[in-house]
């Protein structure tokens, strides 16, 4: 079974963390930083360093390569996070993945060489800061190019399948993705009072899309988060509004930040809430 957090849930997990919250101070739990008073935990034999930060660098992606392909290729381990890396707004073919425990570190590692569809993927030990340091640039990447999706020429890591020089690839970046008007017709779309968000972290929960929509009288019970048939999240949500005018309202919230990633908003439609509902039971 998938978790996504850490803290105060039922189970003893926080339902909702956000990256942008991990990068300011780090997830509780003793893998995630030193003890409050030491650098290391004592021991009357020694010094022994807390574990490390459950971390692993991936390269050699497909240039096509979202988040759920990434879910999909370690299966059965806690996937908390994934963060795709790009530069001169392109992606490179590497990301990061935040696993639960670091223990899973080991099992991922067991991944290296395995083909992605026709790609084998690499697979590396990382870090803590190595993470940090690549969101605090795909940050600056972001705000260098706005929000303009790039194109996916230039280089993944080695392997076999035609890896380098693949152009034309979307960018799987979800924080600084745009999606054309003539692709979404968001404008001259019709408000039934059912809004879709698209590029919502795994981790996030109910809460987080009540904050989201602070400024707008909405219920828990109208929040609709949506998962696959595994169960695992889809990176999608549905919310009711009381009226399709308030819903044209909230459009203002189109590309707006939940965490550290850009949220697009589309009007929907209750038979398309349902649908969707109805492929996670």
């Amino acid at each position: 079974m998938f978790y996504r957090g850490y803290g105060d849930g039922p189970d003893g997990r926080e339902t909702g963390p956000k990256r942008q919250r991990m990068s300011a101070q780090g997830p509780p739990g003793p893998f995630y930083g030193p003890h409050p008073g030491s650098a290391f935990m004592y021991n009357p034999y020694g010094f022994v360093p807390p574990p490390v930060f459950p971390v692993v660098k991936l390269r050699g992606l497909p240039f096509d390569c979202a988040e759920r392909d990434v879910l999909e290729f370690f299966h059965g381990l806690d996937v908390v996070d994934v963060l795709f890396v790009h530069k001169n707004n392109k992606v490179t073919g590497e990301a990061f993945c935040v696993l639960g425990y670091p223990l899973q570190v080991d099992f991922a590692l067991g991944k290296n060489r395995q083909n992605m569809g026709r790609r084998y993927v690499e697979v590396f030990r990382s870090t803590k800061q190595e993470y940090y340091k690549a969101i605090a640039n795909e940050v600056a990447e972001s705000r260098v190019h706005g929000t303009v999706t790039g194109g996916g020429d230039g280089g993944g890591g080695g392997g076999s399948g035609g890896r380098g020089g693949v152009s034309g690839g979307r960018s799987p970046r979800r924080q600084v993705q745009r999606v054309r008007p003539s692709d979404d017709g968001k404008e001259n779309a019709e408000h039934t009072g059912v809004m879709r968000l698209r590029g919502l972290p795994f981790s996030a929960g109910k809460e987080d899309i009540l904050d989201f929509f602070r400024d707008f009288d909405i219920s828990e019970d109208s929040v609709h988060v949506t998962v696959n048939g595994e169960g695992r999240p889809t990176g999608d949500a549905f919310v009711e509004f009381r009226s399709a005018e308030e819903s044209r309202a909230a459009m203002v919230k189109d590309r707006k930040t939940l965490g550290s990633r850009y949220i697009e908003l589309f009007p929907s439609s209750v038979e398309e809430l349902e649908e969707a509902l109805s492929r996670g039971r």
